[in-house]
């Protein structure tokens, strides 16, 4: 039997071009010049002529004809979606958006704040939603509720007045949006919710269309081409989230982890689609074989295409990693700097510390990623491809920003006087000085 897990080898012994090929997964595809050529096609006829290329791009791409009125959602669908969701997936929602937004609400309650910094000095900041947001669900190889509730309530929470969202057809329905994601946007009380292909959709929100408003800034996870997409239109003046794109998973882990545990785990990011990467890292040879077993059982009891996609995100873009420790484990971890990150260690809180680049980490075997996903509360849509070395998941911070203030008495202006008159003489700005200098002839 071959195994399942691609053997990347030791990380102490791997070559400047074997720890890059591990590394710099799903970067090669979102940046490839070809893509970026074809998106770019999409992006500026969508910018010259609006709803009309949205309609194109649909057609082309999603096999949908519909009229310029069918872009957004109406109040008719949105009732129908009520009756298409069972029960239980409504009380779902309703229990991820809960939790969602206590997590949120936790992050806004600090709001303003200031203190004085010294004598007669007051400072601080000032904390404003951003005017407008654009979300983006995708629906390529599936539907994504809890895509939108990762979304949408931390933009909620956090009071942004205008939210856009768009949603690609489900493929083969002829234009049908997902009545779960629907029902989603109806319990948060979004109404701007339009369909639209993916890269297309993303431009509508850049520059707007004669239907879809333009927003300051838009997020959402997708595939090589909608990330593409998000890339390019920030040439043109609207922020996008870097960078949201396929979906990856590390778990590092000791002989303490249950094997059969450990492999439903590494399934789990595996199986969201071809360009997926689920990777082990650890210190146990003796795991390592054990876990192979398990995956090569579980994997063959997913039905396709899951079982496709989880085979090549476990066998040729992630695999397992060996290590001397898990101290030189949690430096593997920092290098790939995951999305989603799980430890499983006898001494987790030590590993924790060592940690500091990843898109959220879960502890123990009993904190799954599927319950990040959908329950937990934490940000689920979180940055990919190494991005996590420098930004964070989706929270009411993503649309939020602070606006210093300051205060100062006349005591405060002389005390500040002599460091403002130094530094204006030696960066020659005689204005900035005088503007003191005015104040202390009074």
């Amino acid at each position: 039997m071959s195994p399942t897990l691609r053997d990347r080898g030791r990380w102490s012994t791997l070559t400047p071009e074997e720890r890059a090929d591990l590394l710099t997964r799903g970067t090669a595809a979102i940046f490839d010049p070809a893509l970026r050529e074809s998106v770019l096609e999409i992006v500026e006829d969508v910018r010259e002529n609006g709803d009309a290329a949205l309609l194109r791009a649909l057609e082309t791409f999603d096999g949908c004809t519909i009229e310029a009125d069918g872009i957004r959602v109406t109040e008719a669908e949105f009732a129908a979606a009520r009756e298409q969701v069972s029960d239980d997936l409504l009380a779902a929602i309703r229990d991820s958006i809960a939790h969602v937004r206590r997590f949120n609400e936790q992050l806004v309650a600090k709001g303003d704040w200031s203190f004085e910094t010294a004598p007669g000095l007051t400072v601080g900041e000032k904390v404003s939603p951003i005017a407008s947001a654009g979300l983006f669900v995708p629906s390529g190889k599936g539907s994504y509720p809890s895509v939108l509730i990762q979304l949408a309530v931390p933009a909620v929470v956090a009071g942004v007045p205008e939210i856009a969202v768009i949603v690609p057809p489900v493929p083969g329905s002829g234009g049908t949006v997902d009545p779960a994601v629907l029902v989603v946007a109806d319990e948060l009380g979004l109404r701007d919710v339009f369909r639209a292909n993916g890269p297309a959709g993303i431009a509508a929100l850049a520059f707007g269309t004669e239907t879809v408003s333009r927003v300051r800034k838009l997020c959402g996870p997708g595939s090589p081409p909608v990330a593409c997409a998000q890339v390019e239109v920030q040439r043109f003046g609207t922020v996008a989230v870097m960078l949201l794109g396929p979906s990856e998973s590390l778990v590092l882990a000791d002989d303490s982890a249950d094997p059969r545990l450990l492999a439903a785990d590494l399934l789990n990011e595996a199986e969201h689609g071809p360009d997926s990467t689920s990777v082990l890292v650890t210190d146990s040879a003796a795991l390592v074989a054990a876990t192979e077993l398990e995956l090569a059982k579980q994997l063959d009891a997913l039905p396709e295409p899951r079982r496709t996609y989880a085979a090549k995100a476990l066998g040729e873009n992630g695999g397992v990693v060996h290590v001397a420790d898990l101290t030189e484990g949690a430096e593997v971890a920092n290098a790939f700097a995951p999305e989603h990150m799980q430890i499983v260690a006898r001494d987790e809180q030590r590993v924790l510390d060592l940690v500091v680049d990843a898109g959220e980490i879960l502890l123990g075997q009993q904190t799954t990623v599927s319950m990040g996903n959908f329950v937990i509360g934490i940000p689920a849509s979180l940055p990919t491809s190494g991005y996590a070395k420098v930004s964070s998941g989706i929270t009411a911070d993503a649309f939020r920003k602070w606006t210093a203030v300051a205060k100062a008495d006349h005591a405060a202006l002389v005390a500040s006087a002599p460091t403002v008159f130094a530094l204006a003489e030696h960066e020659g700005f005689p204005a900035h000085a005088a503007s003191v200098r005015a104040r202390l002839e009074d």
